[in-house]
């Protein structure tokens, strides 16, 4: 099958070597395994950083959010059968969906939306995972519930996400931070109550609102450089949250308000096969439900052709620079 890999991490993006085509053996799926035909993919950051930072001794496919049909299944499936359109966001410990065939566990896979094509279905499953775990599995918000919730980075992939999930499902009053008009602009279509400038210090724009402290804050980038703001802001007992790799963060500033930490990473399940790794399923049927119904809309931003090296290291490049707006997808081989 037809696969796009990295032989050598760390080079340039630049370097037509970075990624390249290839021939590898079809897979075959495992008791509790999909395989699905793979038809569109979207690019996520950990794309990126896995081909920047994780040596290899073999080609490695890379890549996470993924849409196809299912072509074969394990003796131990139950959720699924040949045909079924489905998308997931894969998994860290297996080869990646950049591939014209892909090995994927039942119990990370949901649905396909059926009101979406495949390109506007693959830019959902990383980045609604993440947000749905965040805001309900690690922060225990209850659907329906109020207070307060603060995102740093409210217009990147999580955070349109995020913004939706706590603006159409809760009673939050969501607060979302970003730092350009056309930014501003899309998160508050998202449904945003307030949007405040991140790149301007937050207490005294939460001020201004009428707001004092946040029960809630969720940092979705960049956490160091507003990480003393956030404990300021946040309440006494309050929740803060974060899903990026900050290089230094002490979080003893957290003890004097009891301030709760949650670090999200939605490849926990997956990675360590948990008890509850078939939520995962759960939550992306639940969003296919949502987008179905019109609640969820897509982030799709950019459809980059088809999926092939050249087309994908243009796709890494443009998520390296931080331009992006919207999701990345490349469809079909």
């Amino acid at each position: 099958m037809k696969a796009i890999v990295y032989t050598q991490h760390g080079l340039s993006i630049d370097d037509p070597a970075s990624l390249v085509e290839t021939d590898l053996p079809k897979p075959v799926p495992g008791p509790r395994d999909l395989l699905v035909a793979v038809k569109a993919v979207s690019v996520n950051p950990v794309d990126t950083k896995q081909r920047n930072n994780v040596p290899v001794t073999e080609p490695r496919v890379i890549g996470f959010d993924a849409v196809g049909t299912v072509t074969a299944v394990g003796d131990g499936v139950t959720l699924f059968k040949e045909g079924d359109e489905v998308f997931y966001a894969g998994s860290l410990v297996r080869p990646g969906s950049n591939a014209e065939f892909q090995r994927v566990d039942e119990r990370i896979v949901g649905r396909k939306p059926r009101t979406l094509d495949a390109a506007h279905a693959a830019a959902l499953p990383l980045t609604a995972l993440t947000a749905w775990e965040m805001l309900f599995d690690r922060l225990k918000v209850a659907e329906g519930g109020g207070e307060t919730i603060l995102i740093i980075g409210a217009g990147g992939g999580v955070g349109s996400i995020l913004v939706q999930l706590a603006r159409k499902l809760t009673g939050l009053t969501v607060i979302g931070t970003a730092s350009r008009k056309e930014t501003v602009d899309w998160v508050t279509g998202l449904g945003a109550h307030h949007v405040i400038d991140h790149g301007k210090p937050l207490g005294p724009q939460l001020e201004a609102l009428g707001i004092k402290e946040v029960d809630h804050a969720v940092s979705l980038t960049h956490t160091e450089e507003y990480f003393d703001q956030l404990v300021a802001i946040v309440k006494p007992q309050g929740q803060f949250g974060l899903i990026d790799d900050p290089k230094a963060l002490d979080a003893t500033k957290l003890k004097r308000k009891a301030i709760s930490l949650h670090w999200e990473s939605m490849f926990t399940r997956s990675t360590y096969q948990t008890p509850d790794m078939a939520r995962q399923h759960d939550i992306l049927n639940r969003v296919a439900d949502l987008v179905d119904a019109g609640t969820l809309r897509t982030t799709f931003g950019e459809h980059f052709g088809r999926i092939t090296a050249e087309n994908l290291r243009r796709a890494h490049k443009l998520i390296e620079s931080h331009q992006a707006r919207g999701k990345i997808v490349l469809e079909g081989f």
